[in-house]
């Protein structure tokens, strides 16, 4: 995980200005210190973006008492404002500011606490956009940056301005969908604070999560979802920590266990991936037989290579590769980023390149040379006609036989009509 120094520079800077004794003792006072941190901690620098659900209690500062009380390392820092919805966030320059601030490891995205639940069209316009907008200049600012969506939770009655979520469970549904999808579309992942709700909810119903308006977390509710993150952020367990703010022991634990549950079963579906993973190659392939498109779906990269397994190669995002002898080949692609490198494979099968010898209902195409092939038949040929990939008409035909000899390398069709009905056959030059 990315080791942040920030503060521990800053203190650097303050003994270097001290007499020269003193300077020497704190530093190597802060070599030590340097040297826990290389070896015996995870460390995070993470800015929150959002507005009271993240403020109210100070949810980054409960967030840093667990992860020092878990002897790992966080530099926090948010930009919050009450009601502020993604629009909110992305018009305003303070924003930017506090992004162009440092190379965050983690940026937390937190919506208007209704925004998210509304209809998918409201939501395409009035929400994902500017979601996109602050991802986008996230990324901008240092590439290797997570987008961390905070899912956040149903009211405690739901909103009754709008059926489907009306209730909690309905609510804590849509919200969840929605988080998911954004996340999505920024390339981003989810810190899943409304399931651990939910959990808490049904598991736990005594734990009072909400303050006195069904809306705001109470302290547990802001601990539950500090707890979710620690998990998220750090992909390790908050149980057993020692910091539990004003809570007792029995409901410090069941939140938890509730965090952790939520979190460490389903990292690859709240797409929780370490820093170091930042990059994920992916693609899919149109087994069109030789010619191949390949779609590429990788994430979080910026250049690509290609290895088609025929001793050819490519750096396209999105290649067409044409084959020239049958066989399974096998596929690598690189995706490539600042930050990281991935790798995967996939498998084509190639069974009509380099065609020899062609029968079929008593038509033969042989191939006589290069390029150069000739339609044989029982039956009387009443026309030959000669095709591009692209579907261009060839002048190519001297009776039966077929040259091609002086077009480019690829695959052609030729079209053989005999009592007719047209055979048309696949060749390549």
């Amino acid at each position: 995980m990315y080791k942040n120094r920030q503060p521990l520079i800053k203190f650097a800077v303050i003994i270097l200005k001290q007499p020269k004794i003193m300077k020497n003792k704190f530093l190597l006072l802060i070599t030590l210190i340097l040297s826990s941190f290389a070896f015996s901690q995870d460390s995070a620098s993470v800015l929150f973006i959002g507005n009271s659900y993240t403020y109210v209690n100070d949810l980054p500062s409960l967030l840093n008492s667990i992860v020092t009380a878990q002897g790992d390392y966080l530099y926090v820092d948010s930009r919050t404002q009450g009601g502020a919805t993604f629009q909110v966030h992305a018009g305003n320059a303070s924003t930017y500011t506090k992004i162009n601030n440092y190379p965050w490891d983690y940026v937390v995205l937190q919506a208007q606490s209704q925004e998210p639940s509304f209809p998918d069209n409201q939501v395409n316009t009035n929400t994902l956009p500017y979601a996109q907008q602050i991802a986008d200049s996230v990324y901008a600012n240092h590439f290797c940056s997570e987008v961390l969506m905070f899912m956040t939770w149903g009211r405690e009655n739901g909103d009754p301005q709008w059926a489907p979520i009306s209730t909690f469970e309905g609510m804590n549904e849509r919200l969840r969908l929605a988080y998911l999808r954004m996340a999505d579309s920024v390339q981003g992942s989810v810190s899943p604070v409304g399931s651990a709700w939910r959990y808490v909810r049904e598991n736990y119903p005594t734990i009072q999560l909400y303050s006195s308006d069904g809306s705001h977390p109470s302290f547990a509710g802001s601990y539950l979802a500090a707890c979710t993150f620690y998990a998220s952020i750090y992909r390790k367990t908050p149980v057993g920590t020692s910091f539990i703010g004003s809570l007792s022991a029995q409901d410090a634990q069941n939140l938890q266990t509730a965090a952790a549950l939520t979190v460490l079963d389903s990292l690859d579906f709240f797409n929780l991936r370490p820093i170091s993973e930042h990059t994920q190659a992916d693609f899919s392939l149109m087994n069109n037989d030789p010619v191949v498109p390949f779609t590429n779906h990788s994430t979080k990269a910026q250049t690509y290579f290609w290895d088609f397994g025929d001793g050819t190669t490519s750096v396209d995002e999105n290649p067409v590769h044409t084959y020239y002898s049958n066989g399974t080949h096998t596929v690598t692609m690189i995706a490539q980023s600042p930050c990281d490198t991935d790798t995967t494979t996939a498998q084509v099968t190639i069974g009509l390149a380099n065609i020899k010898d062609v029968d079929f209902n008593n038509l033969k195409i042989k191939t006589l040379n290069e390029g150069v092939f000739e339609v044989e038949s029982e039956v009387n040929i009443q026309s030959i006609t000669v095709w591009s990939l692209m579907g261009a008409e060839l002048d190519v035909v001297n009776e039966n036989r077929i040259d091609l000899s002086n077009f480019s390398r690829g695959m052609y069709f030729i079209d053989v009509r005999v009592d007719g009905e047209v055979v048309r056959f696949k060749v390549m030059r």
